[in-house]
């Protein structure tokens, strides 16, 4: 079974590319076309699907909360750009607003898990409403939440909007998930350490060689990923309400 990767930037690309041969996510193929070129038939055969995969913090978030590489499961984190404080806040009228190219795929293609990631910035334009309006419309529970990279000790905040959509969630009185002597939620193994600090991390991607214009496009994808701790942490809970 292989992973999909769906990344429009030449250098985010290359970068998965590098992490799937160092066996860091899950083996698969990288395609750079726009999401608005790919059709449901590209994505037979895949078992998972990863939109708007930046260096592949999805895949890396499911392997730290313990989600096998051969569990079906589609992710996305559509571009924060129309939503961002930092950027066009125009919201569902700005051209990078990809959620109904992503809606679409997910129509057609119908998987039974998916997680995605958006700025909190977003819910004031309505973007969750929507997205949870289109879900719910095909069959889908939906459940968001809000969490921030300082939740895993991180020393920034980065809050971010988390949600996950399952097809087969059927109501039911559930037990209090699980939690640890440090009341996180699941089994996440911190493979990744904070201590540097993210300034410090960012500072080592500038003065990487080959000019500037690699040091500027490896911040920027450093910058736009996820942060995988968060988004494991949000994958165990799920994982606990639904075994």
């Amino acid at each position: 079974m292989r992973a999909y990767y769906n990344e429009i930037d030449p250098f985010a690309a290359q970068w998965l590319r590098n992490l799937i041969a160092a066996g860091e996510i899950a083996a698969g193929d990288v395609d750079e076309r726009s999401i608005v070129e790919v059709k449901a038939d590209d994505l037979a055969g895949y078992n998972q699907c990863h939109f708007f995969a930046g260096i592949g913090g999805w895949s890396l978030a499911l392997r730290l909360a313990g989600w096998p590489d051969d569990r079906a499961v589609w992710t996305g984190s559509c571009p924060c750009q129309p939503f961002s404080e930092a950027g066009s806040r125009v919201g569902t009228a700005d051209a990078r607003h990809l959620w109904p190219e992503w809606f679409r795929l997910i129509r057609e293609c119908r998987p039974v898990v998916l997680f995605g990631e958006q700025v909190p910035g977003a819910v004031r334009h309505g973007w969750l409403d929507g997205v949870g309006q289109d879900l719910e419309s095909i069959g889908y529970a939906v459940g968001p939440g809000v969490l921030s990279a300082s939740a895993v000790d991180a020393d920034h905040r980065r809050d971010r909007l988390w949600f996950v959509a399952d097809a087969e969630w059927h109501e039911q009185p559930r037990e209090e998930p699980r939690r640890g002597p440090n009341r996180r939620v699941g089994r996440v193994e911190q493979l990744l350490s904070w201590d540097a600090g993210w300034p410090d991390a960012l500072a080592r991607f500038r003065v990487m060689g080959d000019g500037v214009p690699r040091c500027v496009a490896a911040t920027d994808a450093a910058r736009n990923a996820i942060v995988p701790q968060v988004a494991a942490e949000f994958i165990a809970a799920y994982m606990e309400a639904t075994t």
